[in-house]
């Protein structure tokens, strides 16, 4: 069997704890031994905040490496290294040597791929890598790392049928990847944040806190992206950048903080901050006649309500709706986010995971129905000149991938 499609047979299995993945690392030389980690987790920004932390480090001069999850359009997006994925045949090694490993131990599809990540990272020599947490943070394989630095992004609903069913359930996952002496970051608030406080606290976690240890002010829109200050150890400093949506300020502080406390000095920051992209998360694509495209991976309620606000910030309304979901979602938060902004088009990405249309009509009155997502963009463009696609990062990547001509994957993790 090809060695990617013995990989995506393994997706869907979610097994808890550390054991396999630390004895794969282990079988295979402790390869994250070899370069300080940073590990990001959190509910919503996760991909933002690791993606400005690798711009800033990399600014700095180090080689960095980026572990980042799902990919939108080719598996090779999750292992980067100064901004570029790894290679066809690098990765089709890897995946060689790792498979008999693998399936001794019966590792995950997640686990076989954050093994890949950093045994690549060691055989390149990188002398950095930012880790974005997938799913909760304790028994997540990438807290088989030590981390030199953790940030826990924020604390919201999603996954609750694994991390839940109470917010401070997920953060005390989240908390996880928390050490005993190791600094740690969050932007989260209100009963996540007090869980995450106490967790700090028994394990002797210094915490730093965004409107506590740092703050953030003056978010607004800046031509074609964002503006804000910063404020740290009593200094303030302004920011641009050209992602969208005021949330994502959040996220970079957070980055910005991570990279003053990893050493990066100020203007790294802003270097950092100024080009980081963000593919799938409010991504502007141009679209023949004049029309734009905007893809964002939005898939809970938190998610929902920062695009709403996101798009009503930027002043991007009218606008239609392409929207499809996975099944285990919390439809009717998500439709009370995304409702009433605009004309929708109901759709799926190609996974049993996706929900059937048909069954949020009711959340959705008077929404047209397309299975096929480029059909869908059709129905949608036809109904006002700007075009959003959110509620599953699996939809907005198979949509890249129709765009590119490509076949839509099977996708589950």
């Amino acid at each position: 069997m090809d060695p990617l499609a013995w990989l995506y047979a393994r997706q869907g299995q979610v097994k808890p704890g550390l054991e396999r993945i630390q004895a794969l690392l282990a079988r295979l030389g402790n390869p994250q031994e070899a370069y300080p980690v940073v590990l990001i987790g959190g509910t919503n920004g996760k991909g933002t905040t690791a993606r400005a932390l690798a711009a800033i480090l990399e600014e700095t001069g180090l080689r960095v490496g980026l572990y980042t999850s799902p990919h939108l359009v080719d598996f090779r997006e999750r292992v980067a290294i100064q901004g570029n994925p790894i290679g066809q045949e690098a990765l089709l090694s890897l995946l060689e040597e790792i498979r008999p490993l693998a399936e001794d131990l019966g590792a995950s599809f997640f686990e076989v791929a954050t093994a890949l990540a950093l045994l690549h990272f060691a055989q390149e020599g990188v002398e950095f890598a930012v880790l974005e947490v997938g799913l909760g943070g304790r028994f997540d394989a990438t807290n088989a790392a030590e981390p030199h630095l953790c940030v826990v992004t924020n604390i919201g609903h999603d996954h609750l049928e694994i991390l839940g069913p109470t917010l401070r359930d997920v953060a005390r996952e989240k908390a996880g990847i928390f050490r005993r002496g190791v600094p740690a970051l969050t932007a989260a608030r209100g009963e996540g944040l007090q869980e995450l406080r106490e967790r700090a606290r028994a394990l002797g976690t210094p915490l730093w806190i965004l409107g506590e240890a740092f703050s953030l002010s003056g978010v607004e829109a800046f031509g074609e992206g964002l503006a804000f200050r910063l404020g740290l150890k009593g200094e303030e400093r302004g920011f641009h950048t050209r992602l969208l949506g005021p949330h994502q300020a959040e996220n970079l502080a957070l980055a910005a903080v991570a990279g003053r406390l990893l050493g990066a000095d100020w203007e790294a920051v802003e270097r950092g901050l100024l080009r980081v992209e963000n593919p799938g998360r409010l991504e502007r694509l141009p679209w023949p006649g004049g029309k734009e495209l905007f893809l964002d991976g939005a898939h809970n309620p938190e998610g929902a309500w920062a695009l709403r606000e996101a798009f009503r910030f930027h002043g991007l309304l009218p606008a239609a709706f392409v929207l499809g979901f996975s099944r285990e979602k919390d439809h009717r938060a998500m439709a009370e986010a995304l409702g009433g902004l605009g004309p929708v088009v109901l759709t799926r990405y190609a996974s049993p995971r996706s929900q059937d249309p048909k069954a949020l009509l009711s959340l959705f009155p008077g929404a047209l129905l397309e299975e096929e997502p480029l059909k869908a963009l059709e129905k949608a463009f036809a109904l006002e000149d700007r075009v959003v696609v959110a509620g599953s990062l699996y939809l907005v990547g198979e949509v890249k991938r129709a765009l590119l001509g490509l076949p839509p994957e099977e996708r589950w993790q």
